[in-house]
């Protein structure tokens, strides 16, 4: 009888142990489920970063050739005679002027 009892209460103990590792093992299965969810989320942003990143690149080096093409031309421009000095002069000082307005229309509008 003694035996008997012992092998009832060593099933009930192994029965236990089952039941308490299916609930560890479904918890950790969650946790790897929601880590990998996260991973993902984490490559997707960083995939998107890494376009839009890239896509600076292009609009900077765009950028730095009009730039580049505009300073070759202002530079030629002021090279040459004395008649384009007087543009140049005129057209710097119109730039000045209109950057003058602009930023005294810009700081009227915000208030």
């Amino acid at each position: 009888m003694a035996d008997w009892t012992r092998a009832q209460n060593s099933g009930a103990v192994e029965e236990i142990l089952d039941r308490e590792n299916k609930r560890m093992a479904d918890s950790l299965a969650s946790k790897v489920t929601r880590l990998k969810s996260l991973a993902l989320d984490i490559d997707r942003d960083a995939e998107d970063q890494n376009r839009y990143l890239d896509g600076m690149d292009s609009d900077f080096t765009s950028m730095t050739g009009l730039l580049t093409g505009s300073m070759k031309r202002f530079s030629t421009m002021a090279r040459s005679g004395r008649d384009n000095r007087k543009l140049l002069c005129g057209m710097a000082l119109g730039l000045i002027v209109a950057f003058f307005i602009l930023s005294y229309l810009l700081s009227r509008a915000r208030t």
